[in-house]
């Protein structure tokens, strides 16, 4: 299906920051292919600012983007979920729910920029390499053959793609799924 849109999920503990930037980057890169969304274990309820500065001075969207609860995506008329991708480490260990649609999943932890302590320009700058290592892997993500991939070779490429430069070096236990 050539014209076929998939839907997104992008995770981090606390949606502010890494899963924002993720799901602002692939809309504007996959714009017409993904319908993109980002969602928290325990969503901090506020996007941080220099997340959104990064984003509205590299002109990527920010309208709408907000933390939310991932549960928002297990309840019934939620998006049937093609992708789940972790981009921390905290997440990707933590039981997740059970997503519909039985999304092929991956984690693409890196470092969270807004832990990082100092001067203004010092946290500006991880906010940037954040983004830059995000983009990076979207736009290897966006560049696959996704229809024309078997399951196998395609869970093979997503796991590659969380290897990319950038990527956090906290071990991680692969997703563990809730009990429904």
């Amino acid at each position: 299906m050539p014209n076929r849109v998939y839907d997104v999920l992008f995770l981090c503990s606390g949606n502010s920051a890494r899963s924002i930037l993720a799901e602002s980057i692939l809309r504007k890169e996959g714009e017409g292919r993904f319908r993109v969304h980002s969602a928290g274990s325990r969503p901090k309820g506020f996007v941080e600012p220099l997340a959104l500065k990064v984003l509205e001075a590299l002109d990527y969207p920010t309208e709408g983007l907000r933390s939310k609860d991932w549960r928002e995506f297990a309840e019934p008329g939620a998006p049937q979920l093609d992708f789940v991708f972790t981009v921390c480490d905290a997440a990707a260990g933590e039981p997740c729910p059970v997503w519909p649609g039985q999304p092929m999943t991956a984690h693409w932890g890196i470092e969270d920029p807004a832990a990082v302590e100092g001067a203004p320009f010092e946290r500006e700058r991880a906010f940037g390499q954040a983004f830059r290592y995000l983009k990076n892997r979207i736009g290897v993500f966006t560049s696959l053959p996704i229809a024309s991939l078997d399951r196998l070779a395609l869970s093979k490429k997503l796991d590659e793609i969380g290897t990319i430069e950038g990527a956090s070096t906290g071990a991680v236990v692969p997703f563990e799924r809730a009990s429904a």
